[in-house]
C-alpha cells in the first residue's frame, strides 16, 4: 500500500465510487460479500487499492498546504516540480497561532522582530504524491492558499 487505508467514514462516504471501483474489477455485489466472508484478505487487498486511487486523485489536485501549530506557520505551495515554502515562527513563548487571540496578535506583529519569516523552494525529484501525503501526516491540511499568497505578497 502507497499511502494508508482510508477510514471507515470515508469509505462510507465514497460508498458509490466504491461500487464503481467494484464494478471496473467485474466484481458484483453478491460476489462482493462473498469475497468478505470467505476471503478477508482479499476484500482487505481491494480496499487497499481503492484507498490508494482515492488517495491519487486528492493529492494530484493538492496546490497549497498549511501547518499550524502554537510557535510556527508552514504554508506550501506545490509547483509540478517543486515545493515553495513560506515560513513564520514565533520568538514570544505565550502566543499561540492557533488561537483566535494568537492569530491576531500575528496580524498585529507580522512585521515586528517577535516574528521570524522565512521561505525556502525545494525541488521534488521522487514521487510528488508522495511528498505531499507525508505533509499532510506531519500535520499539514489542504488549502486554496490565501495564507501563502497574502505572505508571499507581502515578503515580496
Amino acid at each position: 500500500m502507497k499511502y494508508t487505508r482510508l477510514t471507515k467514514e470515508q469509505l462510507e462516504e465514497l460508498n458509490q465510487e466504491f461500487i464503481n471501483f467494484l464494478a471496473t474489477q467485474s466484481i458484483t455485489a453478491d460476489e462482493w460479500k462473498e469475497i468478505k466472508e470467505q476471503k478477508p484478505e482479499v476484500a482487505e487487498e481491494e480496499l487497499d487499492i481503492f484507498s490508494d486511487l482515492v488517495w491519487e486523485g486528492v493529492l494530484s489536485k493538492v496546490e497549497y498546504l498549511e501547518n499550524i501549530a502554537p510557535q510556527h506557520m508552514y504554508l506550501f505551495k506545490v509547483d509540478a516540480s517543486q515545493l515553495r515554502l513560506i515560513g513564520l515562527k514565533i520568538k514570544k513563548e505565550d502566543i499561540d497561532l492557533t488561537t483566535k487571540e494568537g492569530f491576531g496578535w500575528l496580524r498585529e506583529n507580522l512585521m515586528s522582530d517577535e516574528v521570524e519569516l522565512f521561505n525556502a523552494d525545494k525541488t521534488l525529484e521522487a514521487d510528488k504524491n508522495t511528498k505531499i501525503f507525508e505533509l499532510i501526516v506531519q500535520g499539514s491540511n489542504i488549502t486554496k492558499g490565501d495564507l501563502y499568497k497574502y505572505l508571499e505578497d507581502l515578503i515580496g
